[in-house]
């Protein structure tokens, strides 16, 4: 049995929510950056060089990517070998009021949905976590903004909708979307379990490294194709480049459920993770 101090935690948690935000992902950056140099559409070209140079000024300075630095969602993989001492959630949102605070972002959380009471701090965070063996805990830090995580969806389709039904459902997700998420996107699909767990999937998905291997791949191309034959473009205004990738995560579901729910990112998808 390994100790983590739930201190040590809170620290790492906060140096982490300072690098999602300003910090765009490399993966990110190399798909914008050949986005950028495979793009024939003038507007489309200006924006995605836009784009760049403000992933370039955030990480110089220190700058958040975007002002909407977004509600966090922490995913823990918390190895069934490591013992936590001290309250854990409590270090986890800890950890993201220090990080806001010390890197002066924008607090977009309210306490009631109803009374819409701002909490101050950017808390509580969302936290999931899944026990898996071992003696290490890897904690995924990911702020998401409202323009993009407004346009997710979820449906029950029937199992005999198929691949093409999902295909559809994706593709029509994005064409509903057009510029409100601030595309080019990054596409998180979740097939399979129930109607939380596909959503949770998705969420999952959009926290993966762009390009890395997925349990269908030849699906996952098929929708990035279909999704940028839609030509809605860099902030919605028209060129080839609507998406920057898609990830898929799938789980064991019911005979009669074909659950598929998709989470869409923007082109400041941020995300850190740390390894304790």
């Amino acid at each position: 049995m390994r100790t983590i101090k739930s201190e040590d935690i809170t620290q790492a948690v906060a140096k982490a929510a300072i690098e999602a935000n300003t910090s765009l992902p490399a993966d990110i950056y190399q798909a914008l950056k050949e986005a950028y140099e495979q793009e024939k559409l003038p507007q489309a070209r200006y924006i995605l060089e836009v784009l760049l140079e403000n992933a370039d000024l955030a990480q110089k300075e220190g700058l958040a990517l975007c002002q909407d630095t977004g509600l966090v969602v922490v995913n823990i993989i918390h190895g069934q070998e490591v013992y936590v001492q001290g309250d854990l959630q409590a270090a986890i949102n800890e950890g993201i009021r220090l990080g806001y605070r010390q890197g002066h972002f924008r607090a977009s959380v309210v306490k009631d949905p109803f009374t819409r009471d701002n909490t101050g701090d950017n808390t509580p965070c969302i936290i999931h976590s899944e026990i898996v063996p071992g003696d290490t805990m890897r904690i995924t830090v990911f702020p998401k903004g409202a323009g993009s995580e407004n346009m997710g969806r979820v449906a029950m389709l029937k199992p005999g909708a198929g691949v093409q039904g999902i295909i559809d459902f994706v593709v029509e997700t994005a064409e509903i979307a057009g510029g409100s998420p601030c595309p080019p996107l990054v596409v998180g699909v979740g097939v399979g379990g129930n109607m939380e767990m596909a959503s949770y999937l998705a969420k999952k998905a959009l926290m993966k490294p762009l390009g890395m291997p997925g349990p269908h791949p030849e699906l996952q191309q098929t929708l990035l194709d279909s999704i940028n034959q839609t030509g809605i473009g860099p902030q919605g205004l028209g060129g080839r480049t609507t998406a920057l990738g898609v990830n898929l995560e799938v789980y064991p579901t019911h005979i009669a459920s074909l659950p598929v729910a998709v989470n869409l990112g923007c082109h400041s998808t941020r995300r850190c993770t740390i390894e304790l």
